[in-house]
Order: C-alpha cells, then sequence, then structure tokens
C-alpha cells in the first residue's frame, strides 16, 4: 500500500509541505520584495524570493505561495496544473481561489457538538468543517488519506470521475441524514401527545361566534293623515 501511495503523489510535493515560508531570503535582505514565497518544483530545494527567481530559477516550474490568516495558501489556478486537488476544500480570498497547503489548528469539539450546530462536511484526516462535501481540507490531508487508503491520487486526471461519484455519494448520505433526524424529531413529538390529549385540544377549541347581533334596519313611524 504504502508503495502504491508513493506512486500516486509526485516527488516534489512532501517537500513543498514541509518548507518554510515567508522568512527573509539570505541573498537578498536589504532589498524590498525579500520575502521567500516562491517554490520550484524542479530543485525541490528551499523557498526563494522574487529576486531568486529571475536569477537562478528563469526557466523552471515555480509556484507562489500566499498567506491567509498566518496560514499557507496557493492559488487553484497555479497548482491545479500540475496536481489533482480533487476532494480538498477550496476558498475565495482577495478573489482569487485557493487551498491551504496543510492542516490548520483547530479547537477540539465533540461528534454531538458538532451534530448541534449544524456541522455537516468534515475532513476525513483531522475532521476539520468544511464548507462543502469534499474529503480533505487541505493538500496535506489528502496526502495522508492517499498513503492510508490509497483510494485517490493527486496525478492530474487520474481520479476525476471516482472523486465525483465519491462527492455525490457524501451528498447522498449528508440528505438521508438530515430527513432521518427530521423523520425522529417528528415521531417524537407524536409521542409526546397521548391520544386523548390529541382529541381533547382539537375538541375544547369551540367554534368562533359572533356575539353582537345585528340590528335590524330601524323604519321610521308614518306621519298623521
Amino acid at each position: 500500500m504504502k508503495l502504491q501511495g508513493e506512486m500516486m503523489v509526485p516527488p516534489w510535493l512532501g517537500s513543498l509541505l514541509s518548507t518554510a515560508f515567508f522568512t527573509i531570503c539570505p541573498r537578498h535582505r536589504d532589498t524590498p520584495r525579500n520575502e521567500c514565497n516562491m517554490y520550484c518544483l524542479d530543485c525541490m530545494d528551499d523557498a526563494f524570493c522574487f529576486y531568486c527567481r529571475s536569477s537562478r530559477h528563469k526557466d523552471h516550474h515555480v509556484i507562489q505561495i500566499r498567506r491567509s490568516s498566518y496560514h499557507d495558501v496557493v492559488r487553484v489556478a497555479e497548482i491545479q496544473k500540475v496536481l489533482d486537488i480533487s476532494g480538498v476544500q477550496t476558498y475565495v480570498i482577495n478573489s482569487a481561489r485557493v487551498l491551504f497547503l496543510n492542516e490548520r489548528p483547530q479547537p477540539k469539539i465533540s461528534s454531538s457538538s458538532s451534530s448541534s450546530k449544524g456541522v455537516s462536511y468534515l475532513c476525513e484526516i483531522c475532521s476539520r468543517s468544511l464548507l462543502d462535501p469534499f474529503r480533505f481540507c487541505s493538500l496535506g490531508c489528502k496526502l495522508v488519506g492517499i498513503r492510508k487508503k490509497g483510494d485517490t491520487s493527486f496525478v492530474v486526471g487520474s481520479n476525476k470521475k471516482n472523486e465525483e461519484e465519491a462527492m455525490k455519494q457524501r451528498r447522498e448520505g449528508i440528505t438521508a441524514t438530515r430527513l432521518a433526524s427530521k423523520q425522529q424529531g417528528d415521531d417524537e413529538e407524536l409521542r409526546e401527545r397521548s391520544p386523548q390529549e390529541m382529541f381533547t385540544s382539537s375538541a375544547s377549541t369551540p367554534p368562533h361566534l359572533n356575539s353582537r347581533r345585528r340590528k335590524g334596519i330601524p323604519h321610521r313611524a308614518p306621519f298623521p293623515s
């Protein structure tokens, strides 16, 4: 299973996910735009800045990493050219669709509290709540899922049909769960009221009658002749 999982993952992905970004470039400390927010898929080395790209990675395949709430993200338009990102939750940040590189820290919540808050979709690896019926919250969680189960892949175009079918099944499962929960609530409400109470409540309310009777039209007395 491990060998099969490694074949579904490009060799540079593990290095990308473990790289520290947004440090100051040691070669260009005194220049603007010196944050190391780029990664070369050909070299598979450390992150580098804008100036290093021009001088050392001019003809290489480079992607730019961005930040959202102190977490590393990458634009979908860039990463989907080299990775199959199906099954990973995406977000729109600053008018661009992005996804997170790694799992984000979150407070531990129980499954019962998740249900009470209406959480429908959860990451299969870290149980983070998701906005849509995806399987993973980040590339890192999808990587863990591949190595554990081997039922998906990062190879572009390799599992689009399978992922679409999986998402369809998740939607149907969530819908069935909601319907079952609603039916159970209705049944409990009926059980709480006995047949005698239901009859009494329906029969105890008398029909509404208008207590004020309309007076007849007054007639003037005839004049004496």
